[in-house]
C-alpha cells in the first residue's frame, strides 16, 4: 500500500480531531450499535446534555462522520458508513507502515554477529 499523501493526511486530520473526544467517540460507538437516532435517545442514560450532545454531533458531521435529518420537529443522526471506512483504511496503512519497519528492525538485530551469537548458546 502506498504511503498517506500529504493532501490524505490533511483530510484525515479532522477525521482523527473529531475521535479524539472520549464524548464523540462515545457517540460514534452508539450510532454504530443503534442505527439512526434522535439526540433524546443519544443523550438517554449519559450525564451530558441535549445541547452538549447537539455540539459534538455538530463536530462530527463536520468531519464528515455523521449526518443529521429532520423527521417533524426531530433531528435523526447516523453515521456516514463511507466515511468511517476511510478512517479503518487510515488505520490499517499506518498499522502496515509500523509492520514494515519493526520487521526491519527485527532482520537487522538479527543479522547482527552478536545476536546470532546469541542463539547458539
Amino acid at each position: 500500500m502506498p504511503a498517506m499523501s500529504g493532501a490524505r493526511l490533511k483530510d484525515s486530520a479532522p477525521i482523527f480531531a473529531a475521535l479524539g473526544d472520549e464524548t464523540r467517540l462515545r457517540l460514534v460507538a452508539r450510532l454504530s450499535e443503534g442505527g439512526p437516532q434522535s439526540i433524546a435517545q443519544l443523550t438517554t442514560g449519559t450525564f451530558v446534555t441535549r445541547q452538549a450532545i447537539t455540539k459534538h454531533l455538530v463536530v462530527l458531521a463536520d468531519a464528515g462522520l455523521v449526518r443529521g435529518s429532520r423527521s417533524g420537529r426531530e433531528s435523526r443522526w447516523e453515521l456516514e458508513p463511507q466515511r468511517i471506512v476511510e478512517v479503518g483504511s487510515y488505520l490499517d496503512l499506518i498499522s502496515q507502515q509500523w509492520d514494515r519497519r519493526l520487521a526491519a528492525i527485527k532482520r537487522h538485530i538479527e543479522a547482527q554477529p552478536e545476536a546470532k551469537a546469541g542463539r547458539k548458546k
